[in-house]
């Protein structure tokens, strides 16, 4: 069953070319490099719904579907998983095409990240409360 992209009204958080820089000899991209790709996405993300700085605190297990080759277009879709008092959990998922006319995009990984508000001084933050929030 083919996967559908995921339905985001602004399109991907991230999009970005996968480099030979990135590359181990085999010429597939290091997971840590999409890691920190969906760590970008999902900071972004979260520093938004949280209107100010966050820090990464948590990474559910994450699962590789697919290799990412060099010269990928990769693309992160974010959304919020849960919002606390101080915390943001997003569910990043990443996408990749290969190069090539007609070549669809494919999911490759997908994890929830959890960020923690952070004032000036690196100490948590209360998160402004989303009027709509909770509501269905």
């Amino acid at each position: 069953m083919a996967q559908e992209l995921p339905d985001q009204p602004g399109g991907p958080q991230l999009r970005t070319i996968a480099m030979p820089r990135d590359a181990n000899a085999g010429g597939d991209i290091f997971g840590g490099w999409t890691l920190s790709q969906m760590d970008l996405a999902g900071g972004g993300f979260a520093a938004e719904r949280a209107q100010g700085r966050v820090a990464t605190v948590g990474i559910e297990a994450m699962r590789f579907l697919r290799p990412v080759s060099v010269g990928d277009e990769v693309s992160c879709y974010c959304s919020l998983d849960h919002a606390g008092e101080t915390s943001v959990a997003v569910k990043v998922e990443t996408w990749a095409r290969g190069r090539g006319q007609g070549r669809r995009p494919e999911k490759v990984t997908e994890g929830v990240f959890t960020f923690v508000a952070i004032d000036d001084e690196g100490h948590p933050r209360a998160i402004p409360k989303e009027e709509d929030e909770g509501r269905g």
